[in-house]
Parts: structure tokens; sequence; C-alpha cells
């Protein structure tokens, strides 16, 4: 079917399409133009990134890729107790947003959880996208050190079958 969402892991040879995607996503927020040009290019993804980072990415056949989701093993300490997979980064095109796509990419970061031994899944959200991640069932962490933490972050559990 032709408009079917397929997801893949990424290659390197998309990532002129990955961050074609993010550019869209980040001009699509809530900010001051300025702002978001400004930030852009720190959301811009290079080859040097695959050495760290495992993207999923969510492709229509007519249509190329509309969504990717990033992640890595995040910080000690980010989580203290817990050996934790960090969302890096989840980018959806607008006109293809309320779609399923978004939680499509995030159901297959999470069965990466127990591939990297994780305990649980890890997001820093931007700010449009709390309302996603609350539906998704992650639990809101507290700022503990408001000066480091960022602001909205979530926390899933990994619970292994």
């Amino acid at each position: 079917m032709a408009n079917e969402v397929q997801l893949r892991t990424a290659k390197k040879s998309d990532l002129e399409a990955i961050n074609a995607v993010i550019e869209a996503a980040v001009m699509g927020w809530r900010l001051p133009e300025r702002i978001k040009r400004l930030a852009l290019p720190s959301y811009r993804y290079t080859e040097v990134d695959y050495e760290h980072i495992e993207f999923v990415v969510a492709e229509i056949a007519d249509r190329g890729i509309v969504g990717v989701a990033g992640c890595e093993i995040a910080d000690p300490g980010e989580v203290p107790g817990k050996q934790a997979l960090l969302l890096h980064g989840l980018y959806v095109l607008q006109d293809m947003q309320h779609k399923g796509i978004g939680t499509k990419l995030l159901q297959a970061v999470e069965t990466l959880l127990s591939k990297y031994a994780c305990d649980g899944l890890l997001v820093k959200a931007q700010a449009d996208a709390i309302g996603f991640f609350e539906h998704q069932g992650m639990q809101r962490l507290e700022t503990t050190t408001p000066q480091s933490d960022y602001t909205y972050r979530f926390w899933k559990p990994f619970h292994p079958m």
C-alpha cells in the first residue's frame, strides 16, 4: 500500500532526508522565528552521530522519510541508580502529525531497551511535545537542580516480559 508507514533502521544515506524532517519539525515549533533559526544547527545530525545514536525512520513509499527517532545510552546519573536509554529526538513532518507515526517511532525505540539492557526510557522533551509524551504514559521527572536539569524530562520504566 503506497500510503502505509514502514519503520526501518536509518542508513547514512538517509542523513539529508532526516535533517530535512528535523528542520521542518523545528520550524513548526511555537517559538520566535529567530530562536528557531539560531537553534536549528544544533538539531541537525552528521555522519559522526551514527557512531553513538541509533536512528529509526518512518517512511511512506511514495513520499519518503516522514519521521525519525534517535536514541542513545544516557549519561550515567541522568536517572540516578538506573541505566537509561535517552530518546535523543523524535520528529515528524507537520502534515503527518496526529496520524500515529510518532507513537510508532516511540514504540520502535522502546523495543531497543532490552538490546541495551536499560531500565527505562528517558526523554528530554520540547515544550510543544509535553502532551504527546504524557499521552504515551510517560512519567514527568522532578527538576531537582534547576540550573542543570532539563525542564521537561520524562521517564518510562521498562518491564521485560
